[in-house]
């Protein structure tokens, strides 16, 4: 993830000390953590400002309004009790070449300033800090005290004290040339790393940037580079610091992540606070879609794990039980012939009431013929009592075993980031095993309000093929979404999501619209690498969900059945796209 660096920074000063100072600021809001949002209101426009000192995505632009939903953060209360009301009358990086900006709020323009809030962007250590006209810290989003850090402490009733400033030179439009090259050619080396060992407030990703532009490679020597090299490094050198100092910026995404510089752009985006908005949205959700996705995977993984094991323990009971009608047949074979018993013997063999077979039937020598049928009838009642208690604990964790198996297929369906969607649809899956007590409250971030959506694909015939992806939509698709002319389909004894082909009053499907359902509820389950998969389809008034059964978890009546063909998939999307 690319991070907030000096220059990006001052572009974000620049545009919105141009668009929205001065501003009141009417709500408060923090999301999580690391970010609060602020609703400031114009003469002419009212948005949301995000400030955030996320340690890989700390940021400050206009972004996106905040979730509904309630916040229990004790910073923002402070914040919301103190700035509520006010007006932002300024916005300013308190040194050109530090990543620290001052919003400064008063009464009403033109009034002496009240409070400062510091935002301070400094990777893991980025905090935001509210400070009165004295500035001394009134609240803070995350304290630091002497244990955690011997160079400066940031606490409630301190003066607040700048950070420490990076060592290093500082770029200067008016340095020569010839100084510049002589300091980073001092010492030969990588050229990348030359330039930002030399001066300070160069991010590498600017660095980066200036060396393709200038058709050189960052990890090349500085002892490799012609004067013409030197001539042309120089002249975007100056281009960058006279970008600096004019506010021409020119912002887009680059192949690594975004510019404000105008070089390697491979798709243009004019809206710089659209762009750092969506850029670290989507950055900081994928990055939490892994961690979540991966948690709840290993989860799955020992839990099944466990499930099996307990499993196969009862189906050997069951087996051991099946041998009951044994015992209680040697045991009748002995006592209609005790006579042929005598004491002492180890076996006897007798001919089988049925078969007529010969049994050897194996006995305690110390005991008699009675005693030892006696003991036979004792273990065919152990045997039966066993099966009578094991059977359905063993149901129990087959059923368990078929949920744990639906939801860690719709995981491996939703296995890379490619919307917001997905996270939330992720997230929903977390909720549900939490509410399962799969997981602990602990691992939840927040409450989900807004409901994600199915997989929306075309038959042949352009009838909507709705497809669940996860037990939380599941569900709603069945016992909510299908309507009385639906058609409900799922895989044969196989976990999967629930399908819904949409139809309207008196319209009727054709073959090959409903193999085509078969074929998407085929790809959606556990079975997708088969050649082709056993796939029921009925009325949704024929699904029903057990009392007590898991989400996602039904049972159904009057269904057909189709052969899905999963492979099939491929050829639907390239029609459709």
């Amino acid at each position: 993830m690319q991070p907030v660096d000096v220059t990006t920074l001052t572009a974000i000063c620049k545009e919105l000390q141009i668009n929205w100072i001065p501003a009141r600021v009417e709500q408060v809001y923090q999301r999580d953590r690391y970010t609060i949002f602020l609703a400031l209101r114009t003469l002419k426009k009212r948005a949301w400002l995000t400030i955030s000192w996320h340690p890989q995505g700390a940021r400050l632009c206009m972004g996106d309004s905040p979730p509904k939903i309630p916040d229990t953060f004790t910073f923002s209360d402070q914040l919301r009790h103190q700035l509520n009301g006010y007006a932002l009358i300024a916005l300013e990086m308190i040194s050109p070449w530090e990543r620290v900006v001052d919003l400064q709020f008063s009464k009403r323009p033109g009034d002496p300033i009240v409070w400062h809030l510091f935002l301070e962007i400094m990777g893991k250590y980025s905090n935001v800090i509210l400070t009165d006209a004295q500035q001394q810290i009134v609240t803070v989003a995350h304290q630091v005290n002497q244990n955690q850090s011997s160079v400066r402490t940031v606490q409630t009733g301190q003066i607040y004290e700048l950070p420490p400033a990076l060592t290093g030179t500082l770029p200067k439009l008016e340095e020569s040339q010839q100084r510049w090259q002589e300091r980073v050619s001092l010492v030969p080396g990588e050229l990348q790393k030359q330039l930002l060992n030399s001066y300070r407030g160069l991010s590498p990703a600017v660095a980066r940037l200036m060396i393709k532009e200038a058709n050189l490679e960052p990890q090349q020597s500085t002892e490799t580079l012609t004067e013409n090299n030197w001539d042309q490094l120089f002249a975007l050198w100056q281009t960058w610091l006279k970008i600096l100092d004019t506010g021409a910026f020119k912002s887009g995404y680059t192949e690594a992540g975004y510019t404000v510089l105008g070089w390697g752009i491979s798709k243009l985006e004019t809206d710089l606070q659209t762009l750092i908005n969506c850029y670290y949205n989507n950055q900081l959700n994928q990055a939490n879609f892994k961690q979540i996705h991966h948690q709840i995977l290993q989860k799955l993984s020992a839990l099944l794990k466990k499930l099996h094991l307990k499993a196969n323990t009862f189906k050997q009971r069951l087996n051991q039980s099946a041998e009951a009608d044994k015992y209680r047949k040697e045991a009748d074979l002995l006592m209609a012939h005790l006579y042929q018993l005598e004491t002492g013997m180890k076996s006897i063999i007798l001919n089988d009431f049925e078969t007529e077979k010969p049994i050897k039937i194996p006995l305690n020598p110390e005991k008699n013929g009675v005693q030892n049928a006696q003991f036979l009838y004792k273990q065919h009642q152990k045997l039966k009592r066993a099966k009578t208690a094991v059977e359905p604990l063993l149901e129990e964790v087959e059923a368990e075993i078929n949920y744990l198996e639906q939801v860690e297929d719709s995981l491996h369906q939703l296995d890379k980031y490619q919307s917001s969607e997905d996270l939330q649809t992720l997230e929903e899956i977390r909720e549900e095993l939490i509410q399962q007590n799969y997981l602990t409250s602990a691992q939840r971030n927040a409450t989900i309000t807004d409901e994600s959506q199915p997989y929306q694909h075309k038959t042949p015939s352009g009838f909507e093929v709705w497809i669940g992806r996860n037990n939380r939509q599941n569900d709603r698709l069945t016992f909510r979404t299908a309507g009385d002319y639906d058609l409900w389909f799922h895989t044969q004894e196989s976990a999967g999501s629930h399908v819904l082909l949409r139809l309207e009053p008196g319209a009727k499907p054709d073959e090959a619209d409903l193999h085509c359902a078969a074929d998407w509820a085929a790809y959606y389950s556990r079975a997708r690498q088969s050649e082709q998969v056993p796939v029921v389809y009925t009325e949704p008034k024929y699904v029903y969900k057990p009392k007590g059964a898991k989400p996602g978890m039904v049972i159904y009546k009057r269904e057909r059945v189709l052969w899905g063909k999963p492979h099939k998939i491929q050829s639907y999307l390239k029609n459709q796209g």
